[in-house]
């Protein structure tokens, strides 16, 4: 049985992905909706036309007077909350939720719930394989691949979910069976006030959760907790007690959980010690919710990580080539330029660049120092990056991709790594980070 009142009437407001997936929900459960997009011709319009032609649809600036004829708007996450219109209509008493509060009214099953600035859809999907592997019915999505509500069934044992801030902002009550936010850093800074309105919007993950996952070496993801709630920790230090590290035997660096090591951390497929925490954050995750160990770090040995995310290319003349176009923000650049830096014996030529979603680029400037050779900048705020590195490594601007890996290569030596690492947004040269990280990858490999 939906729970979800069917004599009331509501608008899906935006008509993309997970526009498109509340248009299905609610046309399959008899609901009476309609549609708008401040948009005039949204990616999904064509689709919502010719599978349900009766569904009334508004294009183009938001009609105040329209949403107020709804008791809810489901507002999707590309849109903010602050758009004048859905404010003018919340002040007028109707309710803005978003797809995640009705898919939490409606899973049956547990909810594995994870947000973060970075590594989110590392540690989803790595929890989801760790799940398959222990022989549940696991479904996996929400900012990540499906969009949640088409992950609905009956017999689903567990969902595993990644969800951003912008899908949290309409989240009320998730009632997570267990719930992290991975890390914050500064991201989407031109639709927050500031850092603390962004740490704000990730808390809600939090609510009605069960438990809690918390990185012990980031104070702003611990949340407020009510007494007697479980608690487990990771970080890349030793742990002790509900805790997930480090550990050191006679040379040999081990996952651990409490006392007892787990793997070595050399089995690991994935390089950088941001992946060693990845992987501690989705074993206590998994161990939250019951999952067996020695399913767990058999996913672990056989994950090779995701496209895009600190991706090994190749090698050549001694110099390994990583793409990490999904670091879109510093928070993700700085983790893999740390991570890979600690990692390796050479130093790493950084290519980064693009749209900088007005953040502060200063806190790259000391790691960049640390691990770095040089840095090629690329795309809109190539000189906002530049005066923040100052004189921390030397400086080239490239105007295209292409030019930047040739640069990149020039300026290789032996045992470096050169790591498209943008911290910054694509959408100055790119249609998006994939289209971004598969022409790298590609001009990468034809290197002669």
């Amino acid at each position: 049985m939906s729970l979800i009142a069917s004599d009331h009437f509501r608008i899906v407001v935006g008509l993309g992905k997970s526009g498109m997936s509340l248009v299905r929900f609610l046309a399959q459960r008899g609901v009476s909706f309609a549609v708008a997009d401040t948009r005039e011709n949204p990616p999904e319009l064509a689709t919502l036309r010719r599978d349900y032609p009766q569904v009334e649809v508004r294009c183009g600036e938001l009609d105040v007077e329209f949403l107020c004829r709804a008791d809810e708007l489901y507002v999707s996450p590309g849109l903010a909350l602050a758009t004048p219109a859905l404010q003018a209509a919340a002040a007028r008493g109707v309710k803005l939720s978003g797809d995640i509060d009705l898919f939490a009214r409606n899973a049956k099953a547990p909810i594995v719930a994870i947000s973060g600035s970075n590594a989110k859809s590392t540690v989803t999907t790595l929890v989801g394989e760790m799940a398959a592997a222990a022989g549940k019915r696991v479904a996996v999505g929400g900012n990540l691949g499906t969009p949640a509500l088409d992950l609905l069934s009956d017999d689903i044992e567990l969902y595993v979910m990644e969800l951003s801030s912008f899908q949290l902002e309409t989240t009320n009550q998730l009632g997570a069976e267990v719930a992290t936010v991975l890390n914050v850093s500064e991201d989407h800074m031109d639709r927050y006030s500031g850092l603390p309105a962004y740490h704000l919007a990730k808390h809600r993950i939090f609510r009605g959760a069960r438990q809690v996952v918390v990185n012990r070496q980031d104070a702003l993801t611990r949340p407020l907790m009510s007494e007697g709630q479980p608690c487990w920790t990771f970080g890349l230090s030793a742990p002790d007690f509900k805790a997930f590290g480090l550990r050191e035997e006679n040379g040999e660096k081990y996952l651990a959980f409490e006392f007892q090591n787990l793997m070595p951390v050399r089995e690991l497929k994935v390089r950088g010690a941001h992946n060693q925490a990845n992987a501690l954050a989705a074993l206590a995750l998994g161990h939250a919710v019951g999952l067996p160990f020695d399913a767990m770090l058999a996913s672990l040995r056989n994950f090779t990580g995701l496209e895009h995310r600190c991706q090994w290319v190749r090698e050549l003349d001694g110099v390994s080539y990583y793409n990490d176009s999904k670091a879109t923000n510093v928070g993700a650049a700085l983790a893999a330029i740390e991570g890979l830096g600690m990692d390796m014996d050479g130093k790493l030529i950084l290519i980064a660049g693009g749209d900088g979603k007005g953040a502060d680029f200063s806190g790259l400037r000391d790691s960049v120092a640390n691990h770095c050779r040089a840095a090629v900048l690329i795309g809109r705020d190539a000189g906002l990056i530049a005066d923040a590195l100052g004189d921390a490594v030397p400086q080239v601007r490239a105007g295209s991709l292409d030019e930047a890996i040739a640069l990149s290569r020039s300026l290789a030596q032996s045992g470096d790594a050169v790591l498209l690492s943008p911290a910054c947004a694509s959408f100055d040269m790119f249609k998006n980070y994939e289209e971004r990280g598969q022409l790298f990858a590609r001009a990468v490999e034809v290197l002669a």
